[in-house]
């Protein structure tokens, strides 16, 4: 695409297209200008009010106190993520935007394949790497914003997926009130057991192309990284292989034994309806992110409160296939969503733009922004500490959730892979052998990724 044809269509969504203060000075001092998708009142509320309310008057004060006059300009939109994508690439690749930019973690592998962003060090210098605040954020977190072993931004948030339970039913199947799998096969046979209730949904693992990214996030990947691979390795996709046949083969034993309910993986309201039952006691084994414990069986304005939550939820970490089969030999797994800074590579002051994002990053600026949101997991583990003692699940993701967490692989066709995966589990769910639905995945993946030279097999 051009970029005329570009700037047309960015013009359609009423954005703006503007070329880079890059740190400009003027006037006896320099302007940095910050962006990000959210605005007061809007998307995103209390993320532009942390910006406007503290980081910028914090930060300007304390350039001022050095002697430097700055002024820090915030540039916010609340618009839907697809159009924020478009401005923000056209912006980056045409030398324009923002000094300080909020992208989602997904974004980051695509937007440094198109050298629309530079690796930090790359941008700013060593000081990067020595920044103390790097101590406080996990690996596994920090990869939010990393591509290729290189660290693109900071993460500005995240979250965490765990099996959950309803302890209720555990204890009439008489499973233990304080469940703790060690295998895929001790969740099965959790299953087996919860079967003999009646009216009962055993287990919960999202499936087919109704569930979307549910599917993938909450399903596929965290089981994948389970077998000890991850969906984008070496700079391949993996295709028809053991570990891609394990998963679909987990699917299978779920879905074809009972376990699981095949009518809800293909109701575009299935999640929701699973949601209910979970609440009412009639499903047993649920895999989720935290969400579902912050927004939805939350005793205080949750979509399906559940009142005694705290005594009745239990929560456990995700087994790998085997003990110690999972990504880097782990006994459990997970995976995190994200998103961060980066810094523009055409900015004029990196030093200054670095010395902004590095307080953004800091201490008492996240535990204000933490403060303000609905979310609460920070990437920072000494600000979740401060902060989360008080909710038992959020404790549990920061401090044994995010240290072996694992990220999605930021690329362009990364969303296209997801749709094939989601569609070989529902292939699976409704009645295709895993031989089938592995090789019909196989020529969808080689299809969406360009050629069968970008995918692995066997």
């Amino acid at each position: 695409m051009k970029i005329t044809r570009m700037a047309a269509l960015i013009a359609a969504t009423g954005l703006a297209v503007s070329g880079c203060s890059g740190g400009a000075s003027g006037g006896g001092g320099t302007t940095i200008r910050i962006s990000a998708n959210s605005v007061k009142g809007g998307k995103n509320s209390s993320g532009a009010e942390w910006i406007t309310d503290y980081v910028i008057p914090k930060f300007t004060a304390m350039e001022k106190a050095k002697g430097k006059k700055v002024t820090v300009r915030f540039e916010g939109t609340g618009v839907d993520d697809a159009p924020y994508k478009q401005k923000t690439a056209l912006d980056l690749k045409t030398g324009g935007g923002a000094d300080l930019i909020n992208i989602d973690g997904i974004w980051v592998g695509e937007f440094a394949q198109a050298g629309y962003v530079k690796p930090l060090n790359e941008v700013v210098g060593a000081q990067v790497d020595r920044w103390d605040g790097l101590q406080q954020i996990p690996g596994p977190v920090q990869n939010i914003m990393a591509f290729d072993g290189k660290r693109y931004g900071l993460p500005s948030g995240t979250d965490g997926r765990v099996v959950f339970y309803n302890k209720q039913l555990f204890a009439k199947a008489g499973l233990p009130a304080d469940w703790q799998p060690k295998s895929w096969d001790d969740i099965l046979a959790a299953g087996r057991k919860l079967k003999s209730l009646s009216g009962v949904t055993p287990i919960q693992l999202n499936a087919g192309t109704a569930m979307t990214e549910a599917t993938t996030m909450q399903g596929v990947l965290p089981l994948l990284v389970g077998t000890g691979h991850e969906i984008y390795e070496n700079g391949r996709w993996l295709g028809d292989t053991a570990p891609i046949r394990s998963v679909l083969d987990l699917y299978r034993q779920v879905y074809t034994s009972g376990l699981g309910d095949p009518r809800l993986q293909q109701n575009p309201q299935g999640r929701d309806e699973s949601f209910q039952r979970f609440s009412k006691n009639k499903v047993g084994i649920l895999l989720e992110s935290d969400y579902f414990w912050r927004s939805v069986v939350n005793p205080k304005g949750g979509i399906d409160p559940m009142p005694d939550r705290d005594k009745d939820v239990g929560y456990t970490l995700i087994p790998a296939q085997f003990p110690g089969k999972g990504i880097r030999a782990q006994n459990a797994v997970s995976m995190s969503g994200g998103s961060g800074w980066v810094i523009n590579p055409h900015t004029r002051n990196a030093s200054l733009v670095w010395d902004l994002l590095s307080f953004m990053g800091s201490h008492d600026a996240v535990k204000d922004e933490v403060q303000r949101s609905a979310v609460g997991i920070s990437p920072r583990q000494d600000v979740n500490a401060e902060l989360l003692g008080g909710d038992p699940l959020l404790n549990f993701i920061s401090t044994k959730v995010l240290p072996i967490t694992d990220v999605r692989p930021g690329l362009a066709a990364y969303p296209q892979v997801s749709t094939a995966l989601q569609k070989a589990t529902g292939d699976v769910v409704a009645g295709d052998s895993v031989d089938k639905a592995v090789k019909t995945y196989q020529q969808n993946l080689t299809q969406a990724v360009g050629g069968a030279g970008h995918v692995t097999t066997g």
